[in-house]
């Protein structure tokens, strides 16, 4: 069965219920809201910790605070829109408990390495090279590689004009591309 549009009717709709007086009909409602946005929240999160550890734990955090609040979110802004501003939020401020934790990012499967260190090593420059952008930088890229976010959701989710964002964007594209040019990274693909 294919997923639901996630349009302006059907999150009217979620939200109804998510303020429903009946315990079952709120935690429904929630758990579409989790597995819609568990995936994309994790992924966001990552990106901006830099830590696998505490991107689950920013996470964790994150779905608490939309279970606590969705019964009370006043729909002035789309409900992504919303979570992705909690999520950076809390990434944040979980990214500044531990400052230099580092993860091992996964490199492209297609791209093919035979040694197991040498993925490792290159997984660890490109964590390296992304962890060097600014946390404007890194939170504009990282919101708008998550699926289906617009220039203009991003500006609306980090309360910036959108000509920033497009700003933003180009300069952490640029700089990222600088950064793995100059670890020998191919980047013609």
């Amino acid at each position: 069965m294919e997923p639901v549009p996630f349009d302006a009717v059907y999150e009217s709709a979620l939200l109804v219920r998510a303020r429903d007086r009946s315990a079952e009909e709120r935690e429904a409602a929630f758990n579409e809201v989790f597995e819609r946005f568990r995936g994309r929240v994790l992924s966001l999160c990552l990106h901006l910790t830099g830590s696998t550890t505490d991107a689950e734990d920013a996470a964790q955090e994150v779905f608490l605070a939309i279970f606590r609040d969705l019964p009370t979110f006043r729909g002035e802004s789309r409900l992504s829109t919303w979570i992705y501003r909690i999520a950076v939020r809390i990434a944040f401020r979980v990214k500044a408990k531990h400052p230099r934790r580092t993860i091992l990012l996964e490199l492209d499967p297609a791209v093919e390495t035979p040694d197991p260190a040498i993925q490792q090593e290159r997984s660890r420059q490109l964590a390296g090279a992304l962890a060097r952008l600014s946390a404007d930088h890194r939170t504009v890229l990282a919101l708008f590689s998550l699926d289906g976010l617009s220039h203009r959701e991003v500006a609306e989710t980090l309360g910036i004009p959108e000509g920033t964002v497009w700003s933003r964007l180009h300069l952490a594209r640029k700089k990222l591309a600088a950064e793995l040019k100059a670890l020998g990274f191919d980047l013609a693909t």
